[in-house]
């Protein structure tokens, strides 16, 4: 089985880490995964309220977002367990990612109303 790619600290661009976040799904996902006290695996995220995201396609946000940077995949038998690496991340870039998961909260607390 192929490894799955990390870039190191340093390879993490601001470029690579706003594209990833560009799409609402991957923000959802990042945003869940920073809150989360332990490991996630896709699976969570398959029931998105009433947006139903094949597999495939949520396989492919989660790819994005580690080749980002913005989260770390281990595998665990036949599943990948996913976390954050915004604690890691904070080093370099400081409040900017807990503060675009800010905007995007406030965001969605905005368009409820």
């Amino acid at each position: 089985m192929r490894p799955l790619y990390h870039p190191a600290l340093e390879d993490i661009t601001v470029q690579g880490l706003l594209y990833a976040m560009s799409d609402p799904i991957r923000v959802r996902i990042c945003a869940e995964l920073a809150q989360a006290e332990g490991t996630m695996n896709c699976a969570a995220f398959l029931p998105n309220g009433k947006t139903k995201i094949p597999k495939s396609t949520l396989s492919q946000h989660f790819k994005i977002l580690r080749e980002a940077g913005l989260i770390r995949s281990e595998r665990k038998g036949v599943e990948l367990k996913n976390s954050s690496r915004c604690p890691e991340l904070r080093k370099k870039y400081g409040p900017m990612l807990t503060e675009i998961l800010q905007a995007y909260a406030n965001e969605g607390k905005e368009s409820k109303r």
